[in-house]
């Protein structure tokens, strides 16, 4: 459960405030003033502070500087732009309006909470000792590739250069933007993540840019944006190429002019933030086919960086696994676990499609279902047939290149080849051996036995 603090001096607002988190799971706590929030409580011990700015004594935003790396939402008043603006560079992690609406509320309190700076453990919450630049991003792997990857990030991490880095889906772009940030002069300011595929696209502007009270239907108070909350560190824009044609307008002028102008706004805003995109879509095609703006295109286009697929990555792959074998072992709470032989032998031939993110899957799914200290291929629940059919293409086709010229049957197809092929073999091998052989899974198997009529050996 969440513990939060809040601090505001009016006590109807306070009441009602803690009513409405604790209502919605939070454990909640309160204090009027910041000297009585710092003598009362432990301030590195709560997962989210909300503070008024106006607060006798001092202001709230001092809090943002004795909360070590609590997130601090303000709340105010008076809801001017340079008020906002300044508690934001001061660090607050966001700001709502008084009086404020109870869904925009508690929106964003989860979505605060939901940031990735904003998970500690329970033991950094207690010292407060660990701060966002001690937490490295591990990005695993020696592989040739990797190493020039590597060299890359560590030479444009020290610029503010725009960077795009490109590649599959499941690759670990973000956690490369994530690398560059960390070793980057502005490793001590906030990293804003977006995925833009994620966002509906009427919502897209509003959320980068912000907007102002009511700049559109359901606009109840004015709200800044992802952009003015990465304002001084890093904004990762992931999938770019999903990015609205009128949203990469409002984009290019931000990094031509390093200013937006929130939805509704008449005066723009000055902003001081780096910003790394990543998209495994191809932006070129789609700016010459009109879909993305050829001026963003090379805007974007400084300094690429190409995450390499995990199939083109050789023993990364096991080394990879036995990472996340020992992390999910962690945090399952098993015992120290181990892959056989054939599982190994899985791992380095399968294609791999869904790269670091399916990887990554199949071994949480293989720990779960675990009764052994030992994880097998079919814990793994990999179904390569699709890639595995097209092998066994190639293998009849050599096969029917290699026949003499007296051979029987020169005109089988697929289905007639694996109809042979299980019924020569099946009396001498197993179903485990008959789909390790065809390379498919015993799923597979039995579902093109059904497909083609191929009856099973009677058991004796």
């Amino acid at each position: 459960m969440s513990r939060i603090l809040i601090v505001e001096d009016e006590s109807i607002i306070r009441s009602a405030l803690r009513r409405l988190l604790e209502k919605n799971g939070y454990k909640v706590s309160d204090a009027g003033s910041v000297a009585e929030a710092c003598e009362t409580y432990s301030l590195d011990s709560f997962d989210l502070i909300i503070t008024d700015l106006r607060l006798p004594g001092a202001p709230g935003t001092d809090l943002i500087g004795l909360a070590g790396s609590v997130p601090v939402l303000i709340m105010t008043s008076y809801a001017s732009l340079r008020s906002a603006v300044d508690a934001m560079k001061l660090g607050a992690v966001d700001y709502i309006a008084k009086p404020f609406d109870h869904e925009e509320m508690l929106q964003t309190v989860a979505a605060t909470l939901a940031r990735p700076d904003a998970s500690r453990t329970e033991e950094e919450k207690g010292t407060g000792s660990k701060t966002r630049t001690g937490e490295q991003t591990a990005v695993i792997g020696s592989c040739q590739p990797m190493q020039e990857l590597y060299r890359r990030i560590s030479k444009v991490a020290r610029t503010d250069a725009t960077v795009l880095i490109l590649g599959e889906s499941g690759t670990g772009k973000e956690l490369a933007a994530r690398s560059i940030h960390e070793q980057s002069n502005r490793a001590d300011r906030p990293m804003v993540c977006v995925n833009c595929a994620a966002i509906p696209e009427t919502l897209i502007e509003s959320e980068l840019f912000g907007h102002e009270k009511g700049a559109f239907t359901g606009a109840t108070s004015s709200r800044s944006g992802l952009i003015e909350a990465a304002d001084g560190g890093t904004l990762f824009l992931d999938e770019i190429g999903e990015l609205p044609l009128e949203a990469q307008a409002r984009l290019l002028r931000f990094l031509q002019e390093g200013e937006i102008r929130r939805v509704g706004a008449v005066q723009p805003l000055k902003v001081d933030v780096r910003l790394i995109a990543a998209t495994h879509r191809d932006l070129k095609a789609l700016a010459r086919s009109g879909q993305f703006r050829e001026d963003l295109y090379y805007r974007l286009y400084v300094m690429e960086l190409r995450m390499p697929p995990l199939r083109a990555r050789g023993d990364d792959i096991i080394e990879l696994a036995e990472s996340f074998l020992t992390r999910q072992a962690e945090k399952l709470g098993c015992d120290p676990l181990k892959f056989s032989p054939d599982a190994l032998d899985l791992l380095r031939s399968y294609h791999w499609p869904g790269n670091v993110r399916e990887l990554e899957n199949a071994i949480e799914r293989a720990v779960i279902l675990a009764d052994t200290a030992e994880i097998t291929p079919e814990l793994l629940g990999l179904e390569p047939e699709q890639q595995s059919l097209a092998e066994l293409e190639d293998q009849y086709a050599r096969q029917q290149k290699s026949e003499p010229e007296s051979a029987p049957r020169t005109d089988l197809s697929l289905d007639d080849y694996f109809q042979r092929f299980v019924l020569e073999n099946q009396d001498q091998m197993s179903e485990t051996e008959l789909a390790k052989t065809l390379g498919i899974s015993r799923k597979s198997l039995w579902e093109r036995r059904q497909k083609l009529g191929i009856p099973r050996k009677p058991k004796s």
